[in-house]
């Protein structure tokens, strides 16, 4: 019954110290994933802000060069295209002023 004991005790301690080398090596090995994510995720947050910026900039630049002059010319048009409406549709039009005489 002893000698059971004993080698149950080894056996237990054996496993405890192979249970802590392999905790060392698993922290170990989370620290090298959090410092390279900390080394390439920095650098890519960088390019992620320059691009929001950059896409930020095209688009005022879009709206201000093309998008609101496109709506000045479409407003002028429509405005036109109703001022002659309106004068077409006036009694007068259509007759010179020697039809009406």
């Amino acid at each position: 019954m002893e000698t059971i004991r004993d080698i149950a005790i080894i056996i237990l301690a054996v496993e405890s110290i192979i249970t802590g080398i392999v905790l060392i090596v698993l922290a170990w090995q989370v620290y090298r994933l959090v410092k390279t994510i900390r080394e390439e995720v920095t650098p890519l947050i960088r390019d992620v802000d320059e691009t929001v910026r950059v896409v930020k900039g095209t688009t005022t630049f879009v709206g201000e060069k093309v998008v609101s002059p496109a709506i000045k010319v479409s407003k002028t048009v429509a405005f036109v295209r109703r001022a002659a409406q309106v004068i077409a549709d006036l009694p007068f039009a259509g007759r010179t002023m020697d039809d009406g005489q």
